[in-house]
């Protein structure tokens, strides 16, 4: 029975257990080996096995399973494309962010007034 992780309420480690049991699932009705998946990408059988056990794996090793499962185009879907859009362009007149910088808090929000003693 398959295992169905809600991925917006679960843990790293829940999420990380059902991607890995969803990747066994995909080798199996691929009816590839262990051995077989191994050799495909270039890992150890040993990795496979952490993989389908859910034990951690790197990213590179991650990927290339994907890769050899050629599941590397849903690799696309993992993060939002972060191009910016035209009106946004517009609005920021032609510049494209390059750094991230944290919110300061409004200076409009002052009690201070003209004329006032405290």
């Amino acid at each position: 029975m398959e295992n169905i992780v809600d991925f917006s309420f679960a843990n790293s480690e829940q999420i990380e257990m059902a991607l890995c049991e969803q990747l066994e699932n995909i080798r199996l009705s691929r009816n590839l080996t262990q051995t077989q998946l191994a050799d495909e990408s270039g890992v150890s059988i040993g990795t496979i096995r952490r993989l389908e056990a859910g034990k951690g794996v790197s990213l590179n090793t991650f990927i290339r399973i994907l890769i050899a499962l050629g599941l590397q185009q849903n690799l696309k879907i993992l993060l939002p494309d972060t191009s910016i859009r035209p009106i946004e362009r517009v609005r920021n007149s032609g510049a494209e962010r390059k750094r991230a910088r944290p919110v300061r808090p409004d200076a409009k929000k002052s009690t201070w007034t003209w004329g006032t003693k405290k």
